[in-house]
């Protein structure tokens, strides 16, 4: 490869690494191109799934920011899982499509700056997906603004029968709640 080429192809993932919210990284030895493909098309548009070469992808991230600990999993055939979207539903999918093809191994990744090992990138993936999140919630704040009204409308409710309990405990025990004359203003 040219120095030229390399140069590009650095840059390439550089801005793969700074643009993406997510990188998985995986070792893909024994998967057919057909595998690969199918992987690919898994994924859809939420990731784009590239072989890399170990060399350059260690000088991408390393211009990128990426936390050694991450390049230090650049060992044997490597591809990476770049997310541009939600990082559950990538991690669910490469979880998936490994569960059916255990050549491919997941080593480990890189979400929002933070390193993650595999079994962290599969905690990941037992999450429920962003929309099922925030759904969750919204019903969640919904419960509490409608406990918040309830509450708000039985003050006045319990207020009034208050005040006529004590009206009818007072007719009970002879007492009259006769209003105070009403004193006219001295011309």
């Amino acid at each position: 490869m040219a120095k030229a080429e390399k140069a590009a192809a650095i840059a390439e993932l550089k801005n793969e690494f700074e643009s993406s919210s997510g990188a998985v990284l995986t070792e893909y030895r024994g998967l057919t191109v057909a595998q690969l493909k199918e992987l690919r098309t898994n994924l859809g548009d939420n990731a784009r799934f590239t072989v890399v070469k170990n060399t350059l992808t260690k000088r991408a991230a390393s211009e990128a920011g990426v936390d050694e600990g991450f390049q230090e999993l650049l060992e044997g055939p490597s591809a990476i899982a770049f997310v541009k979207g939600d990082v559950v539903e990538a991690a669910k999918g490469l979880r998936e499509f490994a569960k059916a093809n255990p050549l491919l191994v997941i080593k480990g990744g890189v979400v929002e700056g933070q390193r993650m090992d595999a079994s962290e990138i599969g905690r990941l993936a037992d999450l429920e997906s962003r929309e099922v999140l925030l759904a969750k919630l919204a019903g969640a704040m919904k419960g509490s603004m409608a406990n918040a009204a309830a509450l708000f409308n039985a003050l006045p409710t319990q207020a009034a029968r208050l005040a006529e309990a004590l009206r009818a405990k007072r007719e009970e025990s002879g007492e009259t709640a006769e209003a105070p004359a009403a004193e006219t203003p001295a011309e």
